[in-house]
C-alpha cells in the first residue's frame, strides 16, 4: 500500500469517484478489469479534489501490515451511534475508494504496453530455455559416448605428464629456496670484505627471490633472516661511514656511497655523516686531553674519564699544554681533511654523473639523482660552517682552561703560532674570520701581554742600571733580520728572496694547506722545525771578522790603491748584508769616505756598528712583540704602544745618563729643541714612575696607573764620567747615544712592517710616535756632547789670558797674541784625545762634527766675552782683536774640515759693532738681541 500511495503521490492528483457503490472488504482490494478501468477513466475528475481526497485517507489504511480494515472501523465508532453522522462518514470513506481506484486504474492503464512487451521477453526467455535443456541432453549423450571410447590408461598418462612438469617446477624451486638459504654465509664474507655494495645487492636479489617463493612455509622464516641481515649490513655501513671522519680513504667511501645509493638512502648518508663528523671532534678532543690529564696525573683514575671535557681542560700541566695543544690541533685538522676530501668526492663525482642522458627513462633517474646530489652538496657546504664552530670551541675551551700569563715568551709565541695556523684552516676550509678563536687567544694575549711587557720594562730598567755602554761587536754585515726574532718577516718580505725561491713562495701561497697535505702530513708538525731553526751569526769574534779586516783597519787610505774596490764606486753600501733589502739602505759617495780622514774618527772598526748589548735586547724584544702582533692583528694596537714604551725608556735613560745638565741647558742655545723636550716631559709623566709617592696618596686607579710606570733608572758606577783624560766618558756617551740612534734607525726600518699590523683607527699614533719620538733620537747629540764640549777645552783660563792682554795700544800690531796658541793647543790636545777615543769605539762623523761644533761655538762665545771685558781698547786694539780671530781661524781650520766655521759671522760682527756710531749701534744692539754681552 505504501508503494501505491507513493505512485499515486507522483502521478498527481485524479478527479475523485463519486457514487461509488457498497463493496464488500474484499472487493475494495480488487482489481478492476480493462472495462472497468476505461470506465474509471471516462469519469469527469476534479485532480485538485481527488488529491485531497486520498491525502486525507490515514495512514493506516498505507500500512503494509496484516489490519482488519472492518474491525479497525468498528473500533472507532463511537459509544452512542448517530446515524447522520455514520452515513456521513460512510460516504466520506466510498469516495475515499472511489479516489484510489480511479488512481490504481490510471496507472495500470499507463503501464499497460510495457506489462504486454515484459510478458513477451518472458515468452521468448521460456522458449531459450527449452532450446538449451535440448542441448545439455545431447551433450550429456555424446560425453557419455567419449567415456566409453577413451581408456582410462591414456587418462592417466596425461596425470603423470603433468604431475612430472609439477615436479619439475618444484625441483627448481627447492634449488633456489637451497641457495638462499646458503646465502647468509656468501654475505657475512663479503661484508670481512668490506664488499658493501654487493653485500646489499645480493641482499636485495635474495629478497625478491623469496617474494616469489612467499607460499613455501620455509621462505617466510627465511624471508624475515634476509631482512634482519640486511638492517645489520645498514649498521656495518654505519660504522664504515662513521670511519671516513677520521681517515678518509677515497675507495672505502666509493664502496659506502654506492652502498647507501641501492638502498636509496643517499639523504639520510648524509645526515648520518654529519652527526659521525660532530661525534668524531668531541670524541677525539676528549680523549687527547684525557691521555695527556692521565699521563701528567701519573695514573688511571675513572674520574678523569667521567668528567666534562671543560673541566678536564683545567687539569691540563702548563709543561704538557703545548704538547696536547699541538695533538689537538693535529687531531682536529685530520677530521677536516676528511670533511674537505669527502666534498671533494662528492664534486668529482657530480661531474662525472653530469653527462647528458640518451633515453627517457635515464632522465627521470637523472632527475632523481640530481635531487639528491642538490641536498648532498648543501648539507655539505651548511656542514663546513658547522663543523668549523664545533672546532672553535673546543679549542677555544682549552685556551680559556689554563692561565698562561707565566709562560715563557717562546711558548706563547708558539701557541699562537698554533692558533694563527689553525685560524687559517679555518678560512681556507669555509671563509670563516674565526671570531670565536680571535677571541679567546685575545683574551689569553691580553692578559699574557700586559704581565710580559711589565717584566721586560723592569728587566730593560736592570740592564740599563748595569750597562757599562761598551760596544757589542757585531759583524759589520748585521741586520736585524739576522737574529731568530725576525724571521718571521722573512714570509713576507719579497726583495730578500731570490727569484728561484720567490716562484716557490709564490706557489706555496696559491696551494692550500688542504693540498699541500692531502696525500700526508700535517701543518701542525711544521711548529716544531719552525722552532729549532733559531740559530744566528751575528757576533764578530775580537771585534773583527777577520784578521785581514783588523790588519786594514789601522792602514791609511789617502789614494784610490787603499781603498777596497767596493769603495770605489760613486755609491757604496756602508752595511753590506747577506742579501738586498736586509738592511735598512745607507749610501755614501766617494768623497764623503776621503773627508773622513780626519773628521771620522773611525780608525779602528771603520765598519762596526755602534750598539750595546742593552741595545740588542731591545731589539729583540721589538721582535718578539712584532711576533705576537703578526700572529695576533686583535692586539696589534696595544703592542705598538708596549714597543713604543721600549724605546721611550731608552732614550730617557740615554737622556737621563749623559744629557741632563740644568747648568749648560741654561745656556739659551737651543741645544734641547722643543719638540724634544715635549717628548721628555711626555715620557716622564706617562712612563716614569717618580721615587717616594707620598703614601695613601692615591686612589685606586692612581694604584693601577703606577703599576704601568717605571722607575727612573740609575747610571752605573762603573761608568766614570768625570775624567778629562777620557774626555769625561765620551767613548760612553758615543756608546750610548748612538746605540740610540742605531735603534732608531731599526724603528725606521720596521715603520712600513708596524704600519701594514696597525689598525687603520690607530695609524695616527704610530705617526705620531714616529714624527715626535724617533725622529728625536739624533737630537739627544747636542744636549749630550755639549757637556763634553764645555768641559773639554778651559775656556775660563782663556778669559783669564785675555784680561791680561793691552787692548789700548797706539799702533797696529803685526803679532798675535798669546792667548790664541793657548786656545788651539788647547783644540790640539782635544783632538789628540778624540784620536785615543777613536781606537776604543768608533766616532762617526756626525758625532766628530757636533763635539768640534760644541767646542768652536763654546771657543768663540769665550771670545766675544773676553772682548766684551775689555774696559779700554783702542781702534789699534780692535784691529788686533781682528788679527787674533784671523790667527785662530787660520790654524783651527787645519784641524777639522768643519766648514762653514760657527759663529764666526757672530765674533766678526761683535768685532765690527765697535766701529758703528752711537745711533747705528742702538740700532744693531736690536737687531742683534743674541748678543747679551
Amino acid at each position: 500500500m505504501q508503494k501505491i500511495k507513493s505512485l499515486m503521490t507522483r502521478q498527481g492528483p485524479k478527479s475523485p469517484q463519486e457514487n461509488v457503490p457498497d463493496r464488500s472488504p474484499d472487493e475494495i482490494f480488487r482489481i478492476p478489469n480493462k472495462e472497468e478501468l476505461r470506465e474509471l477513466r471516462d469519469q469527469p475528475t476534479d485532480p485538485q479534489a481527488e488529491q485531497e481526497l486520498i491525502n486525507s485517507i490515514e495512514e493506516v489504511y498505507f500500512s503494509s501490515e496484516t489490519l482488519d480494515i472492518v474491525k479497525y472501523e468498528l473500533e472507532k465508532l463511537p459509544p452512542f451511534l448517530n446515524l447522520k453522522e455514520l452515513e456521513e462518514y460512510r460516504d466520506k470513506l466510498k469516495q475515499q475508494q472511489a479516489a484510489v481506484s480511479k488512481k490504481v486504474a490510471d496507472l495500470i492503464l499507463e503501464k499497460q504496453p510495457s506489462y504486454v512487451k515484459e510478458l513477451e521477453r518472458v515468452t521468448s526467455l521460456q522458449s531459450n530455455l527449452q532450446l538449451a535443456a535440448i542441448i545439455c541432453t545431447n551433450g550429456r549423450r555424446h560425453l557419455n559416448v567419449a567415456k566409453e571410447e577413451f581408456t582410462e590408461a591414456s587418462l592417466g598418462l596425461l596425470a603423470n605428464q603433468r604431475k612430472r612438469q609439477l615436479l619439475v617446477g618444484l625441483l627448481k624451486s627447492l634449488r633456489t629456496i637451497k641457495t638462499l638459504q646458503r646465502t647468509d654465509v656468501r654475505l657475512s664474507e663479503m661484508l670481512e670484505e668490506e664488499d658493501y655494495p654487493g653485500a646489499i645487492q645480493l641482499c636485495l636479489e635474495c629478497q625478491k627471490a623469496a617474494s616469489t617463493f612467499k607460499h613455501y612455509s620455509c621462505i617466510s622464516e627465511l624471508n624475515s633472516k634476509l631482512q634482519d641481515t640486511l638492517e645489520q649490513i645498514e649498521e656495518q655501513l654505519d660504522v664504515a661511514l662513521s670511519k671516513t671522519c677520521k681517515h678518509f680513504d677515497n675507495g672505502h667511501y666509493t664502496k659506502v656511497q654506492q652502498a647507501y645509493r641501492l638502498l636509496g638512502k643517499t639523504q639520510t648518508a648524509m645526515d648520518q655523516l654529519h652527526m659521525h663528523f660532530t661525534q668524531a671532534i668531541h670524541n677525539t678532543v676528549f680523549q687527547v686531553v684525557l691521555g695527556y690529564v692521565e699521563l701528567c696525573a701519573g695514573n688511571t683514575d675513572t674520574k678523569f674519564q667521567k668528567m666534562q671535557y671543560k673541566d678536564l681542560c683545567t687539569h691540563i700541566t702548563p709543561d704538557s699544554y703545548i704538547p696536547c695543544l699541538s695533538d689537538l690541533c693535529k687531531a682536529l685538522w685530520e677530521v677536516m681533511l676528511s670533511y674537505h676530501q669527502t666534498m671533494q668526492w662528492h664534486e668529482e663525482h657530480d661531474n662525472e654523473e653530469n653527462a647528458p642522458a640518451s633515453d627517457g627513462a635515464v632522465v627521470v633517474n637523472t632527475d632523481e639523482s640530481n635531487f639528491d646530489r642538490g641536498y648532498v652538496k648543501k648539507k655539505l657546504e651548511h656542514g663546513l660552517s658547522r663543523i668549523w664552530q664545533d672546532v672553535q670551541l673546543k679549542v677555544k675551551t682549552y685556551l680559556l682552561g689554563t692561565d698562561m700569563s707565566n709562560f715563557k715568551y717562546d711558548d706563547f709565541i708558539f701557541v699562537l703560532d698554533i692558533i694563527s695556523r689553525l685560524m687559517q684552516v679555518g678560512e681556507e676550509f669555509c671563509g670563516s674570520k674565526s671570531e670565536v678563536l680571535q677571541e679567546s687567544i685575545r683574551k689569553q694575549s691580553v692578559n699574557y701581554f700586559k704581565n710580559y711587557h711589565r717584566t721586560r720594562l723592569e728587566e730593560l730598567r736592570m740592564f740599563l742600571e748595569n750597562e757599562t755602554w761598551e760596544l757589542c761587536p757585531v759583524k759589520s754585515s748585521f741586520s736585524i733580520l739576522q737574529l731568530h726574532e725576525f724571521k718571521f718577516m722573512d714570509q713576507t718580505r719579497s726583495p730578500s728572496v731570490s727569484p728561484s725561491k720567490q716562484s716557490t713562495v709564490a706557489a706555496s701561497t696559491v696551494t692550500s694547506l688542504f693540498e699541500q697535505h692531502r696525500d700526508g702530513g700535517n701543518p701542525f708538525e711544521m711548529q716544531a722545525d719552525f722552532k729549532e731553526d733559531e740559530t744566528e751569526d751575528v757576533l764578530a769574534s775580537n771585534g773583527y771578522e777577520s784578521d785581514e779586516l783588523e790588519k786594514s783597519a789601522y792602514q791609511e787610505y789617502d789614494s784610490d790603491s787603499d781603498v777596497p774596490e767596493e769603495l770605489k764606486r760613486d755609491y757604496v753600501d756602508e752595511k753590506t748584508g747577506e742579501g738586498e733589502g736586509e738592511a735598512p739602505p745607507k749610501s755614501v759617495s766617494r768623497e764623503t769616505l776621503r773627508s773622513r780622514k780626519r773628521s771620522d774618527y773611525n780608525l779602528n772598526k771603520m765598519n762596526s756598528l755602534i750598539l750595546t748589548n742593552t741595545t740588542l735586547n731591545v731589539v729583540r724584544l721589538v721582535g718578539k712583540y712584532m711576533q705576537m702582533m703578526n700572529i695576533l692583528k686583535p692586539i696589534a694596537f696595544d703592542v705598538i704602544h708596549c714597543v713604543s714604551q721600549l724605546f721611550d725608556y731608552y732614550l730617557y735613560a740615554v737622556y737621563t745618563f749623559f744629557g741632563r745638565n740644568d747648568a749648560y741647558e741654561s745656556t739659551g742655545l737651543g741645544l734641547i729643541s722643543s719638540r724634544l723636550r715635549t717628548t721628555l716631559n711626555r715620557i716622564q709623566e706617562s712612563l716614569i714612575d717618580l721615587e717616594n709617592p707620598p703614601e695613601n696618596s692615591g686612589t685606586q686607579p692612581a694604584v693601577e696607573e703606577r703599576k704601568e710606570k717605571v722607575p727612573s733608572p740609575h747610571l752605573s758606577q762603573l761608568v766614570n764620567l768625570t775624567s778629562s783624560e777620557t774626555l769625561y766618558g765620551l767613548a760612553e756617551r758615543v756608546v750610548a747615544t748612538e746605540s740610540l740612534v742605531f735603534l732608531a734607525e731599526q724603528f725606521e726600518f720596521l715603520q712600513p712592517h708596524l704600519d701594514t699590523m696597525m689598525p687603520a683607527a690607530k695609524k695616527p699614533f704610530l705617526q705620531q710616535f714616529y714624527s715626535q719620538t724617533v725622529s728625536t733620537a739624533s737630537e739627544l747629540r747636542k744636549p749630550i756632547y755639549w757637556i763634553v764640549a764645555a768641559k773639554a777645552i778651559d775656556y775660563e783660563q782663556m778669559l783669564v789670558i785675555m784680561a791680561n792682554v793691552k787692548w789700548d795700544v797706539k799702533e797696529i800690531m803685526s803679532q798675535h797674541n798669546k792667548y790664541v796658541d793657548a786656545l788651539v793647543k788647547e783644540f790640539e790636545q782635544f783632538n789628540s784625545r778624540l784620536n785615543e777615543v777613536s781606537k776604543r769605539v768608533r766616532i762617526p762623523l756626525p758625532v766628530s762634527n757636533v763635539l768640534w761644533e760644541h767646542c768652536i761655538r763654546l771657543a768663540n762665545r769665550t771670545i766675544v766675552e773676553g772682548f766684551a771685558n775689555v774696559k779700554k781698547c783702542s781702534n789699534e786694539g780692535r784691529a788686533l782683536m781682528q788679527l787674533d780671530f784671523q790667527q785662530f781661524l787660520m790654524k783651527l781650520e787645519k784641524l777639522t774640515d768643519i766648514r762653514p766655521i760657527p759663529d764666526k759671522e757672530f765674533v766678526e760682527t761683535y768685532i765690527k759693532a765697535f766701529y758703528l756710531t752711537e745711533n747705528d749701534m742702538e740700532r744693531w744692539i736690536k737687531d742683534h738681541r743674541d748678543l747679551r754681552h
